[in-house]
């Protein structure tokens, strides 16, 4: 898994490129939205549900990660985001730590001040040069706590890309004014 962001989460509809966004009913068009984000929403919790932790998921212990699963459309209307959210029952967003997964290592932190040694006029340690990169070197070659699990919203957004594709075309097609 990489921690760049990509576009493979991402599908576009052709044929409606050369027209103005004033061209369409945006009412229509914020229904066609809704209607594909609770068809992916649906399938991601699917899928999350029925792997049961295999196939690279994340294993559903309490329910909290799936309940969170909302569609979200933009204002404009011509964009839906289906994603986890944040909610009131996590401590830490951590659907971001099983995608991006954990590394083993301790967190590389600043130096505490031992006594009697550095620079005392401004009260601080330095330390080596380099070292500070090979620490970082040192804990991204430890391994991982949490490995990087398969992106269970992608692959709903792939299992449903034909149905997707359908429901916006009729959308496009009658909020055409």
């Amino acid at each position: 898994m990489s921690d760049t962001p990509s576009l493979k989460g991402y599908l576009h509809i052709e044929g409606y490129d050369n027209f103005m966004r004033d061209a369409f009913d945006k009412r229509k068009i914020r229904k066609g939205m809704r209607k594909v984000g609770q068809v992916v929403g649906r399938r991601a919790q699917m899928n999350f549900i029925l792997a049961r932790g295999e196939d690279g998921y994340p294993l559903n212990r309490t329910g909290v990660t799936l309940e969170s699963i909302k569609p979200k459309v933009s204002r404009a209307g011509f964009l839906v985001k289906i994603a986890p959210r944040k909610t009131t029952d996590m401590k830490e967003f951590y659907p971001a730590y099983l995608n991006y997964g954990v590394h083993k290592g301790p967190r590389v932190r600043g130096l505490d001040q031992p006594a009697g040694q550095g620079n005392r006029r401004r009260g601080r340690v330095r330390r080596a040069r380099g070292a500070r990169a090979d620490l970082i070197a040192a804990r991204r070659n430890s391994g991982w706590r949490i490995t990087p699990r398969t992106n269970y919203m992608i692959d709903a957004l792939e299992d449903e890309q034909s149905t997707i594709q359908a429901i916006l075309s009729k959308a496009f097609a009658e909020s055409l004014l």
